[in-house]
């Protein structure tokens, strides 16, 4: 290891190097000349010195320094040794980055750094999908140019960032995201955005739901407490008055009780697991006492009812499920579809699977309905769905069964037509 650049060692160097030509100048009398001639030797060595580390820091990156001699041995050592200790920080300095990114990356949500004045530092991939950022190309904009929501620039002015903000995405209407923003480092910021567009429905559908089980309840309880009002009146129990209250709340009785069942079926297909599917169901057997069923619940109303039904067509799944399924399209074909119309009930192997559809020729529904008839508790046309019992939890029920079964509803309809309710079982379930 060569030995630390010092005063002692630099004199002992200079003197080294003068005293010889010290001595030559007396032994010939010219010693201001020789130590003139010596200085001027001295400074060229460091000036060729100097160009050599010059060259050797701007240019060469070599592994190794230049080789010198004297007291610039010492200082090309020293800088060698400063070089490698800064690139292994830089190394390391590098890695932690990238792992920071990649960190990052990861999250599930947006990351955006910025400045305190609103300069975009850096962000993730995610924040160009849901903020519209472009990276590299927006480094050192100012965030409020490409998020000018109003309220976001109100929060962002505001500095108050205890409480998150939700707003609309500035590039999709439809989503709503949540919006955090915590200290990062000296004068930078932390944001985190958050898609939150499903919890806000979930949210939403949670309140509607209870809101629609209290409005179908209290209308049943309201009129059962009416007529127990009444009944306090001994006149009121005898005559026709009382065989028409019977028949009123027995009604809304059984209203209540299919209601009641209705969120049970729902509450228990949510919660069963969707990999038991070790059922052998013998769906034709099924289709034949629906039948019969279909052509009783039709009655007086002449529903033209036809079952084209494969006996041997058997599947694997969850019975109970698919029969709440089954039961539950070939029940609203029949409530829901005018009198006289026709109503086919179709049990088929096709290329993608097992498929069943309901086909009726009734009225048909309007396309802005359609993506909604699987909310609980919607209904095309309320008055009539009371009046023929529907509680709008049917086809929530067929939803979620279909999906603890790899398969969907399908919904086709044209106004004046009628509509077909269809879904296909995969192949991987039908039984051979």
């Amino acid at each position: 290891m060569v030995e630390r650049l010092s005063w002692k060692k630099l004199v002992g160097e200079l003197a080294f190097f003068y005293v010889p030509w010290v001595i030559v100048g007396y032994l010939f009398d010219a010693l201001w000349p020789l130590l003139f001639l010596a200085s001027f030797i001295l400074l060229i060595w460091h000036l060729h010195n100097q160009i050599k580390m010059s060259r050797w820091l701007h240019e060469g990156r070599k592994a190794t320094p230049p080789s010198a001699s004297g007291s610039w041995e010492p200082i090309f050592d020293e800088t060698y040794r400063l070089q490698k200790r800064h690139k292994k920080r830089r190394k390391e300095l590098s890695a932690l980055i990238r792992r920071f990114r990649q960190g990052a990356e990861a999250l599930p949500d947006a990351v955006v750094v910025f400045r305190h004045e609103g300069n975009i530092v850096w962000c993730n991939s995610l924040a160009q999908s849901l903020l519209g950022f472009r990276w590299p190309d927006d480094s050192g904009h100012p965030i409020t140019n490409l998020i000018r929501t109003p309220d976001f620039v109100q929060y962002l002015m505001a500095q108050q960032f205890d409480i998150p903000l939700d707003m609309p995405s500035p590039i999709n209407t439809d989503k709503t995201l949540e919006i955090r923003i915590v200290p990062y480092s000296d004068g930078e910021f932390l944001m985190v955005v958050r898609d939150v567009t499903q919890v806000k429905q979930l949210e939403g559908m949670r309140r509607n739901f209870f809101a629609n089980v209290s409005h179908e309840l209290r209308t049943p309880m309201t009129v059962l407490r009416g007529y127990l009002e009444m009944s306090e009146d001994p006149d009121m129990l005898v005559g026709p008055m009382w065989n028409r209250a019977h028949g009123v709340m027995t009604e809304q009785l059984s209203r209540m009780e299919g209601l009641v069942e209705q969120l049970l079926t729902l509450s228990k297909i949510e919660a069963a697991a969707t990999s038991q599917l070790e059922d052998h169901v013998d769906v034709p057997s099924m289709l034949d006492i629906l039948e019969k069923e279909a052509i009783a619940l039709s009655g007086e109303r002449n529903h033209s009812i036809r079952f084209d039904v494969d006996p041997r067509l058997k599947v694997l799944g969850d019975e109970d499920q698919l029969r709440s399924a089954i039961s539950n399209l070939v029940y609203n074909a029949v409530k829901h579809t005018t009198d006289g119309a026709d109503i086919i009930v179709e049990w088929q192997a096709t290329n993608l699977g097992a498929k069943l559809s309901v086909k009726d020729g009734g009225q048909g529904i309007e396309p802005q309905h359609i993506p909604r008839l699987t909310e609980r508790f919607y209904r095309v046309d309320k008055a009539r769905s009371r009046d023929t019992g529907g509680s709008g939890l049917g086809l929530a029920i067929v939803k979620h069964a279909l999906s603890h079964h790899d398969s969907q509803l399908e919904i086709q309809s044209q106004l004046g037509k009628g509509s077909t309710f269809s879904f296909v079982l995969p192949k991987k379930l039908i039984l051979k």
